[in-house]
């Protein structure tokens, strides 16, 4: 693998690909989402309602960043998890586009785009935290 540069974090990252070497192992709409920043249609996500038990990996990487016993019924359109793995595994990034302040989620391992994390909503979660995440962002290894 070579290096890429640093992202705006300054962040060197465990798993550091060429644009072109992301181009050809994604995916057109796994690149516009994982290195673009995309966001998917709501409730089109192959994960949005899924409830099979197991680990949430990144699509691009392979890291494992979400476990299903913290996925909760968020009805926002997307994949919603209340905590992710380990803190390493993802990192916060602020986001000021589309006319607001929001926090992106990234995957601690590539730098790849997941999507945002809100909290203070209101949901029965034991962190009050909503990681709204993509499901193309995702690969899910179900429990054996």
């Amino acid at each position: 693998m070579s290096s890429t540069p640093q992202t705006e974090t300054g962040k060197t990252y465990e798993v550091a690909k060429t644009d072109e070497q992301w181009r050809a192992e994604l995916s057109p709409a796994e690149y516009q989402v994982l290195r673009q920043a995309g966001t998917e249609r709501p409730y089109v996500g192959e994960y949005t309602d899924t409830k099979t038990e197991g680990v949430y990996s990144c699509r691009a990487c392979g890291a494992e960043l979400f476990r299903s016993e913290t996925k909760f019924d968020s009805h926002c359109g997307w994949p919603s998890f209340y905590a992710p793995l380990a803190e390493d595994r993802v990192e916060y990034i602020e986001d000021r586009t589309m006319g607001m302040k929001r926090v992106e989620v990234r995957c601690g391992t590539c730098g790849s785009h997941l999507g945002h994390v809100f909290e203070g909503e209101g949901y029965g979660t034991p962190t009050d935290q909503r990681y709204c995440i993509n499901s193309i962002s995702l690969r899910l290894e179900p429990k054996a």
